[in-house]
């Protein structure tokens, strides 16, 4: 068999395919289907690596053009109307970020020393800013994204590990445990917004604020469904629009699992022998949240429990298999942690 690819750089000289929100889902889907596939081998069909497929089915990433002809063809489908051919880099804005990085490896921070900075801003506020400040403290603008996998993903944080108040939102992850997902995070919020959130380090709390300081934003997150103050006290539950499409279903599904979820082997000793069993466990003090979850679970033909009137579990490992190749998880500490249960 061809060695598997499953580098993006692979791909990138290549046309991509631009579906409509929820199209390149629904065509890979239709390809296993008419190929009689399981995800797995579909992946060994195209010769692409399953973390590849994974990240196309939850668009992610756009098709390349060669893959799609390929896959079009294999699975004798018609093309999709409403799909764009662009050139490759189209979307080289993202490319920006290299910017960033060359300033950490130079300066040791992204923004430069903060205390010079409070000292420029006060000599500028003595000699400018105060004489009209109307002029300058206006309200910042964000980009406002189209209802899609990302944002469905970006709801779920929020409903998570999110907060929200009348000018910030935050995302407090754990400092250590969630280090790689809370910029997984950050970026999403610059994908989705084109705005650049501040990270806090709290280290007595042992954690870390993900924050953007947008009047803008805030109203735009109470538009889709997202709560200001008290979450739970406001019957916190996943959005209709979320609920209405399954495409987002998932998305969503993963950016709460990410959050407030974890894996763990609960351990029982009968008869000097010990029995591990493995858990994928998500927590809400919300009923509504956890019948929502339950509910998205079963439509996806998993056996979850409701245990303690505080968590939704899977608990046999064919199901906990299932949803990391369906879901998916965005937080590599779960994927970790399966993947050491797995290895004994």
């Amino acid at each position: 068999m061809a060695e598997l690819v499953r580098d993006s750089k692979y791909y990138q000289l290549e046309k991509r395919v631009i579906f409509r929100t929820g199209g390149q889902y629904q065509f890979l889907l239709k390809a296993t289907k008419n190929l009689k596939l399981s995800w797995s081998l579909f992946a060994d069909k195209i010769k692409v690596h399953k973390r590849t497929l994974n990240d196309w089915r939850r668009e992610r990433y756009s098709l390349p053009y060669g893959i799609f002809q390929k896959i079009s063809k294999l699975a004798k489908l018609k093309i999709p109307q409403g799909i764009k051919i662009k050139e490759p880099f189209w979307y080289v804005r993202k490319g920006a970020r290299l910017g960033g990085i060359a300033v950490y490896k130079k300066y040791g921070r992204i923004g430069g020393d903060s205390e010079i900075r409070k000292q420029k801003w006060l000599e500028w506020w003595e000699k400018k800013g105060k004489y009209n400040p109307k002029k300058y403290f206006v309200t910042k603008k964000i980009v406002v994204p189209q209802k899609g996998v990302e944002l469905a993903e970006f709801v779920g944080i929020m409903m998570g590990d999110g907060g929200i108040t009348n000018r910030q939102i935050i995302v407090t992850l754990n400092r250590k445990t969630d280090k790689l997902y809370s910029v997984f995070v950050r970026n999403l919020i610059k994908e989705l917004f084109e705005v650049k959130a501040s990270m806090n380090v709290r280290k007595k709390e042992s954690v870390v604020n993900i924050t953007v300081s947008r009047i803008r934003l805030v109203s735009f997150c109470k538009s889709i469904g997202l709560k200001v103050g008290n979450k739970l006290k406001q019957n916190l539950d996943i959005p209709i629009w979320v609920k209405k499409d399954k495409s987002f279903k998932i998305p969503c599904l993963r950016g709460l699992v990410d959050t407030d979820g974890c894996f763990f082997v609960e351990r029982h000793k009968i008869n000097k022998k010990r029995y591990n069993y493995p858990r994928l466990s998500f927590v809400s003090y919300s009923k509504r949240l956890r019948t929502s979850v339950f509910k998205i679970l079963k439509e996806l033909e998993f056996s979850p429990k409701i245990r303690n009137d505080r968590s939704v579990q899977l608990e046999n490992i064919k199901d906990i298999k299932k949803y990391f190749s369906l879901v998916g998880a965005d937080n590599p500490k779960h994927r970790k942690r399966f993947k050491s249960f797995l290895e004994g």
